[in-house]
């Protein structure tokens, strides 16, 4: 990946701090920098302080395609940001007398099960909420990203087949599947869908009037960011993707105005502009209450003491004992920040259209230490280093990779392609197809239909998948077991670099050939 004119930038900054009130144009010259150091085509940021709007603006462009300015109206898919949403939804339920965060899935979903049947008869509607399911990191995810040709009834069904990876209510691993089974909870409680729920009982009260809960219900898109991302070391725009199955988990698309809007209600108690409470004071509590913890580091940025996840949130304490509320998003080509320190009625709002997450960090940081009291930690020559030197080294280990790829063309320890031809099947995803199309060996994805590459020679055993959609940086190995007669049997597939977004959970896939 190229960096421009990093050391540059940062020079520009070695003198930046926000003072206690946002300055204009330290902050414009912040972000139009951080820009400038992560190749983000275009950001916007809005803050909140003491019930008022003091920064509502958007800099760069919202698609490469079209150069038009990206502004604080301008929509963005803010992706997990909805999990908040969510939560609040069923907390309006179980002020109604209509739920309780502690009553099992299976009374309202019966067919609801997962491996294990003590675990299945035990969770709850707060276990879907709280990421302590017992199954590892994005399990599941391929179900709808990139988006896939499973509905709701799929990942109600599909979850039964994910291993555990720890003891139930152990240990904290996101779990964007339980929240979309969340939001069939609030369906069949509430009798409207979720998107139906979350625009009219919580987004038309709050006053978020150019929202939507999902992106195919945007109806006007004349300003409406493209994603982009980086494709083999170039910064290409790239189509959106989102499957409306999982929107209770990410599909909310928002902008800045909107978002802050929704921060100066959260922190106003649940009380909307006009006075209206939508959650009472008991359950609002609840939302940003611990439930399943997470460590702190040793020498943690903000001398933090606790960290967790609460209902749909992130909770943590910071400077002084402040306590912060927080959500990030990541979607294919853009990820988004919220951050409230609701004791000094603060909050921070970052939404972008490249999916860096260096950039909002940045940004978040810098605004967020100017209120808290700390000198000029120049974020940005941290970050900028740091994220050089990430992508450096993932792209040495494909470089790596891929070198070996070279090597093994043509050399007879590679298996032949009759002996592992044919279709796989998965018991969640499906199947997977590996077949001849020319000299090409071609893999492709029976219900992911954007999941379609060629087959590389590794070694003797493995071959490397290299996904026709650049896009994703997802390029994985293909290992496979081979019977007495020199057949495949079976095969599993595993990330070739860390940089691979964990919900590209092709280490899930337990993938046994079938004929």
């Amino acid at each position: 990946m190229k960096f421009t004119s990093i050391l540059y930038v940062i020079a520009c900054l070695s003198c930046f701090i926000l003072s206690a009130q946002v300055e204009e144009q330290k902050l414009d010259q912040l972000i139009e920098n951080t820009l400038k150091t992560f190749e983000v085509p275009g950001i916007s940021v809005g803050v909140i302080k003491d019930g008022k709007v003091v920064y509502a603006k958007g800099h760069g462009v919202r698609a490469l395609s079209n150069n038009k300015p990206m502004d604080d109206n301008t929509l963005v898919g803010v992706a997990s940001n909805s999990k908040g949403f969510t939560c609040f939804a069923l907390a309006m339920l179980v002020d109604q007398g209509k739920l309780s965060w502690d009553d099992k899935v299976r009374q309202h979903i019966p067919e609801f099960k997962l491996k294990d049947a003590w675990v299945t008869e035990q969770f709850t509607v707060r276990d879907l909420v709280t990421h302590r399911s017992g199954m590892g990191l994005g399990a599941g995810d391929l179900m709808f990203f990139p988006e896939a040709d499973f509905k709701v009834e799929d990942v109600i069904s599909n979850v039964g087949y994910l291993d555990a990876e720890s003891s139930f209510r152990s240990q904290f691993a996101y779990n964007n599947n339980m929240f979309i089974i969340a939001g069939e909870v609030l369906k069949r409680v509430s009798g409207l869908s979720w998107e139906e729920f979350i625009e009219t009982k919580i987004m038309k009260p709050v006053g978020m009037l150019n929202s939507k809960a999902s992106y195919n219900r945007v109806s006007d898109k004349s300003n409406i960011i493209e994603a982009h991302t980086f494709a083999d070391g170039k910064l290409k725009q790239i189509p959106h993707d989102w499957s409306p199955t999982a929107n209770p988990a990410g599909g909310i698309v928002s902008n800045v105005n909107d978002m802050l809007t929704w921060a100066e209600f959260l922190m106003n108690d649940a009380v909307t502009k006009n006075g209206e409470r939508l959650l009472s004071e008991a359950q609002f509590y609840e939302l940003w209450q611990l439930q399943t913890p997470l460590k702190v580091g040793k020498n943690d940025s903000y001398n933090s003491n606790f960290k967790g996840y609460g209902l749909g949130w992130f909770v943590t304490d910071v400077k002084g004992g402040y306590k912060q509320v927080y959500h990030t998003g990541g979607l294919l080509g853009t990820v988004t920040q919220f951050t409230m320190i609701p004791d000094l009625d603060l909050a921070i709002v970052v939404l972008t259209n490249q999916m860096n997450g260096s950039a909002f960090t940045t940004i978040t940081n810098t605004i967020k230490d100017s209120y808290l009291g700390y000198k000029n930690r120049n974020w940005l020559e941290k970050l900028g280093k740091s994220n050089a030197g990430w992508y450096k080294y993932n792209d040495s280990i494909k470089t790596a990779v891929f070198n070996q790829v070279s090597k093994m063309k043509n050399n007879n320890v590679i298996p032949k392609a009759s002996t592992i031809t044919g279709t796989y099947k998965d018991a969640w995803f499906g199947d997977i197809v590996l077949s001849k199309n020319g000299n090409d060996l071609v893999i492709e994805s029976q219900k992911s239909a954007t999941l379609k590459g060629k087959l590389l020679p590794y070694n003797a055993t493995t071959f490397v998948v290299k996904w026709n959609n650049r896009s994703y940086d997802a390029d994985c190995f293909m290992q496979f077991v081979f019977n007495e007669k020199g057949q495949a049997v079976s095969a599993t597939l595993k990330p070739i670099a860390p940089i691979t977004d964990f919900s590209f959970d092709f280490e899930d896939l337990k993938l046994i050939k079938q004929d």
